[in-house]
């Protein structure tokens, strides 16, 4: 979901200044949101465009990459921070020395810029609200919730747990991927090759000895060709495709048109599925044990999962809690959730225990997802295989066949 950066100046209760950013869809909604820190808005202006949630860009992105902290920073932060509070050491000294020993410039920035706004007498959420665009939405919004209901430090730790989670899960589906995207790479590799030098030689050999070539042989002789004189050509054409997959991604219709084509490949579906479903969980039950009500825990796993047609429905649910609505009454207009998710919702409404049973969706997912990430492998290898000889035998055939004329012309 793509929303409004809003720096703002405003006052608070004590009547001295305060500066910030704030991410809204709307000037109005920005203004609700530094009112909700206890401050007074004095001026509000975009500062520029940014994705909202988990995985999107700030205000300090760009079309290249993000400001955003990586996230085994991030959960290294979040332990050592709620470590501090539980030992009721003073919070600003704490994040100096956080800050001493942080070897990671950008953080090591924050966590400064922290310590001097707290030592000043600013909020824990209200010094981190400036680096919203750095340390994300649904953490600002978890440690502001947290801070107001008084359980910081428990949240603190389940905040921490779930970076790692997610930070493992991400290790582990690259890792899965790193083998199939080499094969993949190398054969692109060696085709290139073929096309591009060998073919075009027999391509000469053939026209010297005057050939009546097939069509098919004809065709991947004159493609061989034209690769090895407008290279230049396909080369830009493969860098303008990237460069509108990226334009796409950013876009809110691409993006979603994308992840609806992602969806549609089978076993990376189960992949996509689980991953999304575990984080929405794992940040529903963290916001509503932090104290955030019911429509701010879906709106912040919503934008969290970082899949477009997740959000999609999860804004249909909120519409109709807003309008009085049960969740177990809303959960029907979700197609993402699986079945398993939604009788664990409902049965954790019924017995006043959500965040519960979302832990246990969650787990459940990241085994799952843990499985199917270890199999990858093993699933892709065979259709790897297929198109390898399929490539081998089209490339054979198409330079063996004319030389097999040519041997019975010869003889």
């Amino acid at each position: 979901m793509i929303a409004l950066n809003f720096q703002y100046e405003a006052v608070d209760r004590a009547g001295a200044r305060r500066k910030g950013v704030t991410i809204a869809a709307t000037k109005a909604e920005a203004f609700r949101k530094v009112a909700a820190l206890g401050l007074t808005p004095l001026t509000l202006r975009p500062a520029g465009r940014g994705a909202v949630g988990g995985g999107g860009k700030g205000p300090g992105a760009s079309f290249f990459g993000s400001d955003r902290i990586k996230t085994k920073d991030l959960a290294n932060f979040t332990y050592q921070l709620g470590v501090l509070i539980g030992a009721r050491i003073p919070i600003s000294e704490g994040l100096l020395g956080i800050a001493q020993q942080e070897r990671e410039g950008k953080l090591k920035v924050i966590v400064m810029d922290l310590a001097k706004r707290i030592e000043a007498g600013e909020q824990v959420s209200h010094a981190m609200n400036s680096h919203r665009h750095a340390l994300g939405e649904v953490y600002v919004e978890t440690i502001r919730a947290a801070e107001k209901s008084g359980n910081l430090p428990k949240v603190l730790e389940h905040l921490s747990d779930m970076l790692e989670k997610s930070q493992e899960t991400t290790r582990q589906v690259r890792g899965a991927l790193m083998y199939p995207l080499c094969v993949v790479g190398v054969l692109g590799l060696a085709l290139v090759f073929l096309l591009s030098f060998v073919v075009p030689k027999f391509a000469r050999m053939f026209a010297q000895r005057n050939l009546e070539l097939p069509l098919f042989t004809r065709l991947l002789m004159g493609f061989g060709e034209s690769m090895q004189g407008y290279w230049w050509a396909y080369l830009g054409a493969v860098v303008l495709g990237v460069f509108a997959l990226r334009y796409a991604w950013l876009r809110p219709d691409g993006r979603t048109a994308i992840d609806r084509a992602l969806h549609r490949i089978p076993y990376l579906k189960d992949i996509l599925v689980g991953l999304t479903v575990s984080r929405f969980c794992s940040v529903f039950s963290l916001s509503l044990s932090s104290g955030l009500g019911l429509i701010d825990s879906l709106d912040l796993a919503g934008k969290s999962a970082g899949r477009p047609l997740l959000v999609r429905d999860v804004n249909r649910m909120i519409a109709q809690v807003r309008s009085g609505g049960r969740l177990m009454d809303v959960l029907s207009v979700c197609a993402y959730l699986t079945p398993f998710t939604k009788r664990m919702l409902i049965a954790g409404e019924q017995s006043a225990e959500i965040p519960r049973m979302c832990t246990v969706v969650a787990r459940h997912y990241d085994r799952e997802t843990t499985h199917l990430t270890k199999n990858i492998a093993t699933v892709i290898e065979p259709v790897l295989i297929v198109g390898i000889a399929v490539v081998v035998l089209v490339i054979a055939l198409a330079i063996f066949l004319p030389m097999w004329d040519m041997a019975k012309i010869v003889g």
